[in-house]
């Protein structure tokens, strides 16, 4: 009887949508039902911590994930409080409960040996685009840059007699990234065809890597367009995308044994706690390398 009284204030009172209040309804009687397995005699004025806390254990033992869970907490949580401002009940057995954890999904990344045929094969015209367009995805993975720092290099940002690459992040902080011999040559090789481009438009221009249209900076939208377009030729992955490139530095920095305060300041975090989520990336490509090379990872049938 409360949950249907809680369900008319929901639609009748607070007017929410008729999708948001069939989901608190299916939570409350979810709920219910399993309170009732417990015990028949239980109501909602003798349901305590330990109960839903017990409730929330069988869900995550069922498979649900700790957003599903602590959806529905939330739903609880709103009901209790209905009921406490109704006088209906004198406690929040809710208030104390802490929801579980969330899961960080693993970055996506592409595979060092995807990254060797794209970088290595005959994917990339050999004219100024096809040029262009190929340092823009060696950029990407040998430096871990973001998309918007991408964007924002000019020429004098890229150092090719020390080998390093200055840029811009977040709230305007720079760093210096290095970089190696192939992505020197690359850019070497690039701003000679990028000369001949601007002298044929007759145009000058400070920026690095030019949109063919206007000499400009490319917008967002068209690098993502570009990276989507080649990584498609290397990797089944169904997000190929620049920081799916930024992913895939980090995580080939540390398989090669990178120390994760340098893979830290390479991709200009503000806390190592952000990095460290590389490292859960790491492991699992050292536990599928695992068990696909030692003779007693899988047990024989």
């Amino acid at each position: 009887m409360w949950i249907q009284t809680f369900i008319d204030y929901l639609r009748y009172e607070r007017n929410l949508s008729e999708r948001t209040v069939e989901g608190y309804e299916a939570d409350l009687k979810a709920f219910s039902r399993f309170a009732k397995s417990l015990d028949e005699t239980l109501d909602w004025t003798t349901i305590d911590e330990d109960i839903i806390r017990n409730w929330m254990m069988d869900m995550m033992e069922h498979g649900n994930r700790a957003s599903s869970v602590s959806r529905r907490l939330s739903s609880m949580r709103t009901y209790y409080k209905f009921l406490l401002r109704r006088k209906l009940v004198e406690r929040d057995p809710t208030h104390l409960i802490v929801p579980p954890r969330q899961e960080k999904p693993l970055p996506v990344f592409v595979r060092e040996d995807q990254m060797d045929r794209l970088l290595d094969g005959a994917y990339f015209e050999d004219s100024f685009s096809g040029k262009q367009d190929r340092l823009i995805l060696l950029t990407f993975y040998s430096t871990g840059v973001r998309l918007s720092e991408l964007i924002g290099i000019d020429v004098k940002d890229m150092d090719c007699g020390l080998s390093q690459l200055t840029v811009t992040g977040k709230r305007n902080k720079q760093r210096i990234i290095p970089f190696g011999n192939e992505m020197k040559e690359a850019v070497q090789d690039f701003l000679v065809v990028r000369k001949a481009f601007l002298e044929e438009k007759g145009v000058d221009s400070k920026v690095l890597f030019l949109n063919p249209r206007n000499a400009g900076r490319f917008s967002p939208s068209q690098v993502r367009t570009r990276v989507n377009h080649y990584l498609g030729m290397v990797t089944t992955l169904k997000k190929k995308s620049p920081h799916v490139l930024r992913h895939s530095f980090a995580t080939s920095m540390l398989n090669h044994r990178a120390d994760l305060q340098s893979v830290k300041e390479l991709l200009g975090h503000e806390r190592l706690s952000t990095t460290e989520i590389y490292t859960h990336t790491s492991f699992e490509e050292l536990k599928s390398m695992y068990n696909q090379a030692h003779p007693r990872a899988v047990k024989k049938q």
